[in-house]
């Protein structure tokens, strides 16, 4: 399977994470690819039984693509923990880094490593890592979606490194506490409130990309 195939598997279990239907258009934004390329690849993993694409663009992973992509998130996750913790990458060089490794990593080294790191359960973006920790990301909610008004607290990011480039520049850490202040209209930006004071525009796709839990 080629390091390609093997990013758009990532990309599909990553959206199937946020309870929003995957469309072409969100694994375009996602791997930053043309829709025909999408269209292309996604024709391509069906006949290996990897992807069921339906007439009515309804995009999930089989249990064999499944199973494929959640090695590889793991290896991903565990390698960005390994070069943001003991190399100190920052969040937005860890993606790219990882994204090359996981592709050459095999089951042995990527043991020992997770051992090394002490089994972490999160990888610098706040996604769960698979086999470390239980999959219950379902609580999370997108913050385009926050109701203004509303306290939560930033839980995770979409690996994308277009994205998490812009995300490292708005400075604010996973675990902050924001308050949604305003929805912008015609898709502006979100205006939100941090607990330090700071009011922060997030552009309305970037806001797509951020998700947030309720604060206890």
């Amino acid at each position: 399977m080629s390091p390609s195939q093997e990013n758009y598997l990532k990309a599909i279990y990553e959206l199937s994470h946020d309870r929003r239907k995957i469309t072409n258009k969100n694994i375009a934004d996602i791997l930053q690819v043309s829709a025909p390329s999408v269209t292309e690849m996604l024709t391509s993993l069906a006949k290996e039984a990897l992807v069921s694409h339906t007439p009515y663009n309804e995009i999930s992973l089989t249990d064999k693509g499944r199973e494929i992509a959640t090695t590889l998130v793991r290896r991903h996750r565990i390698w960005e923990v390994f070069l943001h913790d003991k190399l100190n990458y920052n969040i937005g060089e860890v993606h790219e880094a990882a994204d090359v490794l996981e592709h050459t990593t095999d089951g042995m080294l990527i043991s020992r490593l997770n051992t090394f790191l002490d089994d972490p359960k999160r990888c610098p973006h706040g996604g769960l890592i698979p086999g470390n920790a239980p999959m219950t990301d379902q609580n999370d909610q997108v913050l385009v979606n926050t109701p203004d008004g509303e306290t939560v607290q930033v839980k995770r990011v979409i690996d994308n490194h277009e994205f998490l480039m812009y995300f490292e520049g708005l400075n604010l850490a996973l675990g902050t506490n924001i308050t949604i202040l305003r929805h912008e209209p015609f898709e502006g930006p979100i205006v939100i409130k941090t607990s330090d004071g700071r009011e922060i525009p997030i552009s309305f796709k970037a806001a797509g990309y951020i998700f947030v839990t309720e604060v206890n």
